[in-house]
């Protein structure tokens, strides 16, 4: 019997497996393995109707064995009884226990049921091998890790003998073992054959290769590693464009460091502190020292931030000689306290926020009940826009122990006096806010009525997350968001790194409380990303310091103007 999907002889993965030098016959892990052999051709098993069925989506035959087929007479089985016969077979049993394995990282315990299993001919699936090479792959060093690296390969291997079809995951763990094994060349070769079988590669398939080739200094080999991550559509993110940068400054590719920089300005926008060490021991080096022009045409560098939207130019490194590298703070009008320059506010195009607005839409219809949230569109049609919009939960708690009106209410009308058009903005508050617990004083009563007939109040459904009609409000109103929410979880992370993040620098209002009451942070005056200046300075905000409770760090780097 074939599980997880049979690899037929031929099968452009079985020819994969069979034919190329997988890592367990690579030069660095050939003392643990012998080679895979050619296993005999398989018997072909048919099903009821004496023919093979074909998984179109992998392109793979798979066989219908006529043994899982009920017959007609047989009674129905409730699907109830059918997951519990799973759970409780063999097969069911073997995966919970490997499953808890991987949660609590017990390599040696996954490898004795393994061993168990096989003696006992508890046929294996892909869920089963994955998670015994995601173990064997994510092992330290030490006895642990060679163990998991020599039983890892001679699991691979098995998994290929057993001919079952192996996925991204498989590729992943296969590349990981590769790395334990100081081999990223096979580690590359893995992703670059996932493709070609067309199973789309992950940043995470990439990330073993990448890193090794970095750590082991050989840039062009990382680059062409890269190149076929942008080939691919994966994006790399700060930790790949950060050991992009250190190999490329220890191999004084002053030219990369430059192009991987503005990568990082439009992916990151602010860095941890650990690519803020290695951005800070570029521009501290002899190498960085070297790069640059004495002179440059102004109107071109002046065009190049016009076309790029302001806050760089692109027009490569500005000046020569060493740079002064400083650990520096912005005021509240974006000067650098370090150089005395001047931040810019990068403006955001509107054709960009229609289409997010156009996106949130869609993805709040998908995750709210959608009748709900048409709703909600149709009542802000009739009501907006607005000038602010108030997270109404968000604010109520802020600094509280139990929800404050009292608080809510004043930020309500500090907003309402500062509208241009003198409107009270909009609370949004779920329905259990609104009928419920402090809800039910009489003072807080009247204050709710009031805001309902003013079309300033809406009340979220029962069952709704909230998050999406007051942020659906804000990018709809192109108005202010009231809010302390950092909007980091999942359902942010849903709204992508591109333009979100830009969003909200420009709208997010956040709040504080003293004794002298509440007080509004508003959006800064500037762009909190990476710039870099017309006569060549580089500023680079750290995620340090919010400019609340303390201010955020930035690096500065410049050196002496010259000639223009």
């Amino acid at each position: 019997m074939l599980h997880g999907g049979a690899l037929p002889r031929t099968s452009p993965l079985f020819s994969f497996f069979v034919k190329i030098p997988l890592p367990l016959i690579s030069r660095t892990s050939r003392r643990f393995f012998r080679p895979i052999l050619r296993s005999p051709k398989p018997k072909p098993t048919l099903n009821s109707t004496g023919s093979f069925s074909m998984d179109k989506r992998l392109n793979l035959c798979t066989l219908a064995l006529s043994d899982n087929s009920p017959s007609p007479s047989s009674p129905a089985v409730s699907n109830k009884a059918k997951k519990k016969a799973r759970r409780e077979s063999p097969e069911g049993v073997l995966r919970h226990k490997l499953d808890m394995c991987s949660r609590h990282g017990q390599l040696v315990q996954a490898l004795s049921l393994y061993d168990e299993a096989r003696s006992n001919g508890v046929p294996l699936s892909l869920h089963h091998y994955n998670v015994l090479l995601y173990l064997c792959s994510s092992n330290g060093g030490g006895d642990d890790g060679d163990v998991g690296l020599k039983r890892g390969f001679e699991i691979f291997r098995q998994m290929v003998e057993d001919k079952v079809v192996p996925n991204e995951a498989t590729f992943t763990s296969a590349a990981r073992l590769a790395i334990a094994g100081e081999d990223p060349e096979m580690a590359f070769h893995l992703v670059k054959q996932m493709k070609g079988l067309g199973i789309p590669p992950k940043l995470r398939s990439y990330g073993p290769a990448l890193f090794e080739f970095c750590k082991k200094g050989e840039a062009d080999r990382a680059y062409e590693v890269d190149a076929h991550m942008v080939e691919s559509g994966v994006v790399a993110e700060e930790p790949e464009i950060t050991a992009l940068i250190k190999v490329s400054s220890d191999s004084s590719r002053g030219d990369k460091v430059y192009e991987m920089l503005h990568r990082l300005r439009t992916t990151v926008r602010q860095v941890s502190e650990s690519t803020y060490g290695v951005v800070e021991e570029w521009f501290k080096s002899e190498e960085a020292a070297k790069v640059g022009v004495e002179t440059w045409d102004v109107n071109k560098v002046r065009e190049g931030v016009v076309r790029g939207g302001g806050g760089w130019h692109g027009q490569g490194w500005l000046g020569s000689g060493n740079w002064r590298v400083e650990r520096t703070q912005m005021d509240e009008a974006g000067t650098c306290s370090c150089c005395g320059e001047k931040l810019v506010s990068i403006d955001i195009d509107p054709k960009e926020t229609e289409n997010f607005a156009t996106s949130l839409s869609k993805l709040a219809s998908q995750r709210e009940v959608r009748g709900d949230f048409i709703r909600f569109q149709e009542w802000l049609q009739r009501h907006g826009p607005f000038d602010a919009v108030v997270d109404g939960a968000n604010v109520g708690l802020v600094n509280q122990h139990n929800f404050s009106f009292f608080q809510l209410d004043t930020l309500v009308n500090r907003l309402h006096q500062m509208s241009p058009s003198k409107r009270l903005p909009l609370v949004i508050l779920h329905q259990n806010r609104v009928t419920g617990g402090p809800a039910q004083n009489p003072n807080n009563k009247r204050l709710l009525e009031s805001w309902k007939k003013s079309g300033a109040l809406y009340a979220t459904p029962v069952g709704s997350n909230d998050d999406w009609y007051w942020l659906y409000a804000a990018v709809n109103c192109k108005c202010l968001l009231v809010t302390n929410d950092e909007m980091r979880d999942h359902l942010f992370q849903l709204l992508g790194t591109s333009f979100f993040p830009r969003w909200k620098e420009k709208h997010q209002v956040r709040l504080s409380v003293s004794r002298r009451g509440l007080n509004l942070h508003m959006p800064p005056p500037y762009s909190i990303v990476i710039q870099e200046a017309e006569d060549g300075e580089w500023h680079v905000p750290t995620t340090t310091g919010d400019d609340i409770e303390t201010p955020r760090q930035w690096l500065c780097a410049t050196r002496a103007r010259n000639t223009k």
